[in-house]
């Protein structure tokens, strides 16, 4: 029987789970985890590189982890970062087999650097520079096979297997494997109140939806999603609706988004029941999401009981790899 490839993906606790982090990742990993072995890391190292709140930070890593298993994640596939120090160990020795020119280089470390530039005490910390030599230990101390990713983030990848070559060329063994993109059909989710960005916390709470938010405040938000902005050339769907009807394809209600795309391209749609359709299937993802949540919160002590154990034992993977690697690079070990 031919083993199962390792997937890593990972994600940071910042607060409540929105549609677009629903869709554009969890729901995907849900369904990987039938068809391969999932390493999936809440990585609160990674949520140190901006300005955060300590107790906030730990709230929101246990909140994430709720969140993660009601919306279908397994307990014995989750870890939590900081549980497991080889993390750290591993990027430190990472840093020694990067270019500090290709890591200014990438995107979202211009992109962030201005924003904490913007900032009134113009802090920018060293970590948000190093964070993806951090993010390539992430991937590769698993050993993984594929990192589900969107067309955003393959220039980490790209890194991670730099990083993986030099390490290789320099030891003289082809240790560390090629991660590759595995790059599935992920809806983009854009906000309603503003069709041009992507669906996103750090915008402001009109341009996300929470999954688990009360009904109420899920449909009056679709109720007042921007359709048209009056600038859409003649002929083409505003980008509006064109990110409603994307809700009900990333809701799987393909059928209703059939017929109401039918009656758009007749000219008899109205908007008000394209967003009623939208409201309706995404209160029955959150229904039931929320429903699994109370559940999980009536019992916290096993929830944290079962990811101390998972990710101790994920830990055993990263310990292998640590050791392996410090006999490659000349470090002593524990045994020697």
């Amino acid at each position: 029987m031919e083993e199962r490839k390792q997937i890593l993906s990972c994600i940071q606790p910042t607060g409540n789970m929105h549609f677009g982090n629903y869709f554009g990742a969890v729901q995907n990993w849900v369904k990987l985890q039938t068809e391969y072995n999932c390493y999936y890391g809440i990585v609160d190292y990674h949520a140190m590189t901006m300005p955060y709140n300590p107790k906030k930070l730990r709230e929101n890593v246990w909140d994430l982890i709720i969140n993660l298993m009601a919306a279908g994640i397994r307990p014995e596939n989750l870890f939590v970062q900081s549980l497991i120090p080889e993390h750290a160990e591993l990027n430190w020795i990472f840093n020694c087999f990067s270019s500090h020119g290709q890591l200014t280089r990438m995107t979202q470390f211009k992109d962030k650097s201005q924003q904490s530039k913007e900032s009134s005490d113009n802090f920018i910390s060293t970590g948000l520079l190093t964070y993806p030599v951090l993010q390539a230990a992430d991937i590769l101390i698993y050993q993984a096979d594929y990192v589900p990713v969107g067309k955003d983030q393959i220039q980490h990848l790209e890194l991670s297997r730099n990083i993986a070559q030099r390490f290789n060329n320099q030891v003289g063994k082809e240790y560390f494997i090629m991660p590759e993109a595995l790059l599935t059909e992920i809806p983009k989710v854009m906000s309603t109140a503003d069709p041009t960005r992507k669906m996103s916390k750090s915008a402001g709470e009109k341009h996300y939806i929470n999954v688990f938010a009360e009904e109420a405040r899920i449909r009056k938000q679709v109720r007042s999603a921007v359709t048209d902005t009056g600038d859409t050339p003649e002929g083409e769907m505003s980008a509006g609706v064109h990110n409603l009807f994307s809700l009900l394809r990333a809701c799987d209600k393909h059928e209703i988004h059939d017929s109401l795309m039918g009656e758009y391209e007749k000219g008899s749609l109205r908007y008000s029941e394209l967003k009623d359709a939208v409201a309706d299937a995404l209160v029955s993802i959150s229904t039931r999401l929320r429903e699994n949540k109370e559940v999980l919160l009536k019992d916290k002590k096993t929830v944290k009981e079962q990811i101390k154990a998972s990710s101790a034992e994920i830990r055993k993977r990263a310990q292998q790899t640590i050791r392996e690697v410090k006999d490659l690079t000349g470090l002593l070990n524990v045994k020697f």
